[in-house]
């Protein structure tokens, strides 16, 4: 997804929240002062054609319904402490996403391996920024933004971990999208974190209807899904 299609959900998402712009701005233009320019050419490679599993962090993830889906898919996804269930199961992550708020540790260790680390700037993870990017190896570190993309700083739509993780592979060739270790209405979650899921919802429910695509995880959920934001 390019920028110019991805901004009125940006626009979207930023009223509802009642985020400054500016806020991430700031964070990409620091991102930006540390990253490097990303082959994006390996992740054309990555993707295209493939079925993908976009693994989400919820508790579920560790059933073996839910790690088989992982197992089966060509290539796998993880949003934030994803990889770590992943990985503690056995299964290869071929590419996580963070906005930098939980196991940063691992990021950067998946990246020192040569495994691809999406690594997201918005208005209030600047320290971690700061203090972590430069950590990374730089050369698997893809540097993304939910603001208009600058310099090395990419964006292909998403606003959580997981729907970014989405998006990333819509954008790079993906023939279909699993979800294993979702859940819209995690208990354990608090209420912003609830308002978040709310919107991956809802941007998940957006992407498969661009893709024409129908995600399982939807299922029974769509007819509650607000549309009335949804760019035309």
């Amino acid at each position: 997804m390019e920028y110019d299609t991805w901004s009125p959900a940006y626009r979207a998402v930023l009223a509802d929240f009642g985020y400054d712009p500016a806020g991430d701005e700031r964070a990409r233009d620091t991102l930006a002062g540390i990253a490097e320019p990303f082959d994006t050419d390996r992740l054309r490679a990555l993707f295209e054609d493939r079925t993908v599993a976009v693994a989400g962090g919820a508790g579920a993830l560790a059933g073996e319904s839910e790690l088989s889906l992982a197992r089966e898919a060509d290539v796998v996804v993880a949003a934030s402490t994803a990889a770590d269930v992943l990985a503690e199961a056995g299964v290869g992550v071929d590419l996580m996403v963070t906005d930098l708020d939980k196991n940063v540790g691992t990021a950067r260790d998946l990246t020192r391996d040569g495994v691809p680390v999406a690594a997201h700037a918005h208005g209030d993870n600047v320290p971690a920024i700061r203090e972590w990017v430069p950590r990374f190896d730089l050369g698997h570190t893809l540097p993304t933004t939910q603001a208009e993309p600058r310099g090395p700083v990419e964006n292909f739509g998403g606003f959580t971990d997981g729907d970014r993780g989405a998006f990333l592979a819509d954008h790079f060739g993906a023939d279909r999208l699993d979800f294993p270790g979702w859940e819209f209405d995690d208990p354990s979650v608090g209420a912003e974190k609830r308002r978040k899921l709310v919107w991956a919802e809802r941007l998940l429910h957006w992407l498969e209807r661009r893709r024409d695509e129908r995600f399982d995880v939807l299922d029974g959920r769509r007819g509650a899904i607000d549309t009335s934001w949804l760019p035309v």
